[in-house]
């Protein structure tokens, strides 16, 4: 058996077909996912979940309170939701790189 992971980022210009990747180890099964909005974040969950059976979903910090909550809905109660969210200053860096790259 293999912990199975699963590692959610948006982007404004995401393609899911084309922006993802796998990373498996012995113990170990990661999927990295790129997706544009919450109905992508939760069509992936749930098609991961039917096919391969997941333990986690770890969000990015760019999902609203609101996003992690259907998430957390479309993932049930037996799969760990987290979501890695910065302190202040690391918040600001960020919104400053996302300005100068105009990601909004």
């Amino acid at each position: 058996m293999k912990f199975k992971t699963l590692f959610l980022s948006k982007a404004p210009d995401a393609r899911p077909e084309m922006h993802k990747a796998a990373v498996e180890t012995e113990k170990m099964k990661l999927w990295v996912q790129v997706v544009r909005n919450t109905e992508e974040a939760v069509e992936i969950v749930r098609k991961l979940l039917a096919e391969e059976g997941l333990h986690s979903v770890l969000l990015c910090p760019g999902f609203s309170h609101q996003e992690v909550a259907r998430i957390q809905e479309a993932a049930g109660p037996s799969i760990s939701v987290s979501v890695a969210r910065g302190d202040g200053p690391g918040n600001r860096v960020i919104g400053e790189v996302f300005q100068k790259i105009g990601w909004h």
